[in-house]
C-alpha cells in the first residue's frame, strides 16, 4: 500500500530532515520518496543557514537535498502504520497536510519499456528501484539509497 503526504506548504531541509528520520524508523515503511521542485546549484554567496541544497542526515546516512520537498511518498506493508505517519506528520506540520490513500499505487511497481530500455530487457533492474527514478536522467544523481543495517 502507497500513501501521499501532501503537506500545505513547502519543507525546509530541517524539517525534510526530521520527518524522513521519523518516518523511516516505522517498521512497515518499505520505500520513500521525496518529490518536488529542483533546488538551485549551490550559490557561495549565501550564507549557510540560507541556503537550501545542503545535506541532511537520515539513519546516520548524509543526502543531499537536491528538491525542495512539496510531496512525501511512501510505501507501507501495512495500513496501521498510517496512524503513527498521521502522529509524526501532526508533529512536524502544524500548517496543516493530508495524507492521501486514494490511490492503490503512488509508486509504479511494475517494469515499463523505458526501464527495459534503460537498464536492458534482462530483468537488470531490482524490484526495490522499479519506479524510483526518472527514465531520462542518471539513476545516481537521483536515488539515495538508506541502509538498514547501519544501526
Amino acid at each position: 500500500m502507497d500513501i501521499e503526504i501532501f503537506p500545505h506548504r513547502m519543507l525546509g531541509p530541517d524539517t525534510t530532515e526530521k520527518i524522513l528520520n521519523d518516518i523511516e524508523s516505522l517498521e512497515d515503511v518499505n520505500r520513500t520518496i521525496i518529490h518536488g521542485p529542483r533546488l538551485p546549484p549551490d550559490d557561495p554567496d549565501l550564507l549557510p543557514q540560507y541556503k537550501e541544497r545542503r545535506e541532511i542526515v537520515v539513519k546516520g546516512q548524509p543526502i543531499t537535498l537536491k528538491v525542495k520537498t512539496g510531496r512525501i511518498l511512501v510505501e507501507l506493508t501495512s495500513e496501521s502504520a498510517i496512524n503513527e505517519i498521521d502522529k509524526i506528520c501532526s508533529e512536524y506540520l502544524p500548517f496543516g497536510y493530508d495524507i492521501n490513500t486514494s490511490r492503490s499505487e503512488y509508486i509504479r511497481k511494475q517494469r515499463t519499456v523505458s526501464d527495459a530500455i534503460k537498464y536492458g530487457p534482462d530483468d537488470n533492474l531490482p524490484d526495490e528501484l522499479i519506479g524510483m527514478t526518472d527514465a531520462r536522467r542518471q539513476m545516481a544523481d537521483d536515488l539515495n539509497f538508506i541502509n538498514d543495517d547501519m544501526e
